[in-house]
């Protein structure tokens, strides 16, 4: 055995170790040591994100079926930054009455299905990508009914789990006629000598599992009901985390399997890209429930994405990773605020519980105010530029007409995001309204990372450049 390959996979061992410590240490814990198990688990996984960016050796480990690259590194790097985020926002929910108990439970799940992100990430090999998957989307549904008392969260675990085993059984289908017409599912076997349409079938098929997984349109009935069942900081995770991993492993199987036959799934992602962003923008305008509300601009969102994706060069998959670096810190923005008022108001969810959140909480009012704004892509936050980033990397291969499409339903984006302003900063807070309250230390460290990243990774263009640099390194 050549030991080599598992000097590749450092960051991959690296989350082992975390996960078995916090394992051994959940397992022999007891009374009131085992309140350490929270600061513990931060810790370690604060120091597993920053050994991230220290530089780690790159290549190909098993054959081909792993390959780590600067820029599957760096991908590996903004879950990490995520999963952490998610980790502090956790701290009230974790020592509440009912959860406290299953502390470890949360951290361990979690970390296993991060792993499976990592392999998603660096499969060089359809069935190692869906290894990956499979091993992230199982504990995925564990921590969806996470609240088993609660009815929705249990209906979101069973909802996601059934999903889940949908959309690998039509991923299977297709990668099952991808190996039927190469005869190998290693991406760098994939070469089309013409229209296969055993191959290209089996694309289609391909396409439309990780799009459950994306939540693109029409493969988005899920979300929203998951999202509103799961624990906050869950469906936070989900939409952050789980969203970024699948988008950046079809942004990964496109160029690398399936970028000789561009023109074949260019016109699929296109009118994806526009039922996707404009249905998702449609039916958040309907919603009532804040967790709902951002499900359907979280499906808005990842049809965005899908403009990067179909510029098919550099460019575009630079402004893709760029895009999901600022979403990571805007969404879980919004969920941390979503994650405070809701555990200070007795688990209310609804957008009225935010009428008048300025007047009893004016600082995490600001910060949703920032994050919405960056959402929308309203100048000069983070959002925006990615936003340009991305019209511009699709407009660079004469997609303008989907731009112009882009745009527009940017602007109704914009309407249902301010919807959020209105409610906290000029509507008055009803009867029951959410008092004034402090949220405990770890949130707050959360949500100065999160704050820090709207306002900083737009600014300095070094950010954006550097992603550039390593862009198409696969």
């Amino acid at each position: 055995m050549d030991f080599r390959n598992f000097l590749i996979l450092g960051q991959e061992i690296g989350l082992i170790v975390v996960f078995l410590v916090l394992f051994a240490f959940d397992l022999i814990a007891s009374g009131k040591s085992r309140r350490g198990l929270y600061p513990l688990a931060c810790l370690l996984f604060a120091a597993q994100t920053v050994l991230g960016f220290f530089p780690l050796p790159v290549g190909e480990a098993f054959g081909g079926l792993y390959i780590n690259s600067n820029l599957t590194i760096l991908m590996k790097n903004i879950l990490n930054i995520a999963t952490l985020i998610v980790f502090l926002q956790t701290y009230s929910w974790l020592h509440s009455e009912n959860i406290e108990h299953r502390r470890g439970e949360f951290f361990t799940i979690t970390l296993v299905t991060l792993l499976g992100m990592y392999i998603m990430v660096s499969a060089g090999n359809f069935m190692m990508l869906y290894i990956g998957m499979e091993t992230a989307s199982l504990p995925l549904a564990c921590l969806a009914a996470f609240n088993k008392y609660k009815e929705k969260s249990a209906e979101a675990g069973v909802k996601y789990i059934l999903i889940s085993a949908f959309s690998s059984g039509i991923l299977l289908f297709g990668l099952s006629f991808v190996y039927g017409s190469f005869g190998s599912l290693y991406f760098s076997d994939i070469t089309f000598s013409g229209r296969d349409p055993l191959a290209i079938l089996g694309l289609v098929f391909f396409f439309s599992g990780l799009g459950f997984k994306l939540s693109l349109v029409p493969f988005h009935l899920w979300a929203a009901d998951v999202y509103e069942g799961a624990p906050t900081n869950v469906t936070a995770y989900l939409s952050v985390v789980s969203k970024g991993a699948a988008a950046f492993a079809l942004l990964f199987a496109l160029f690398k399997a399936f970028g000789t036959i561009q023109i074949v799934w260019e016109p699929i992602v296109w009118w994806l890209s526009v039922i996707t962003i404009t249905l998702g923008n449609l039916f958040a305008l309907r919603q009532t429930d804040i967790k709902r509300f951002f499900a359907f601009s979280s499906i808005s969102q990842a049809g965005y994405i899908l403009l990067g994706i179909i510029a098919g060069n550099a460019q575009g998959m630079a402004a893709t990773v760029y895009y999901m670096l600022v979403y990571v810190f805007s969404n879980l923005a919004v969920f941390g605020v979503i994650s405070a008022v809701e555990n200070a108001s007795g688990g209310k969810t609804s957008i009225a519980a935010f009428n008048g959140l300025y007047k009893t909480n004016p600082v995490l009012s600001v910060i949703m105010m920032l994050a919405v704004f960056s959402l929308g892509g309203i100048p000069p936050f983070a959002g925006f530029f990615s936003k340009f980033l991305i019209f511009m990397a699709a407009a660079s291969e004469g997609h303008y007409l989907l731009v112009f499409i882009a745009l527009l339903n940017t602007v109704v984006s914009l309407y249902y995001y301010l919807l959020i302003v209105k409610a906290m900063f000029i509507k008055e807070g009803e009867a029951g309204a959410v008092n004034r309250f402090s949220m405990d230390n770890y949130n707050k460290a959360g949500m100065v990372l999160c704050t820090l990243g709207i306002l900083i990774t737009g600014i300095l263009s070094c950010v954006y450049q550097s992603i550039g640099s390593i862009s198409f390194g696969i």
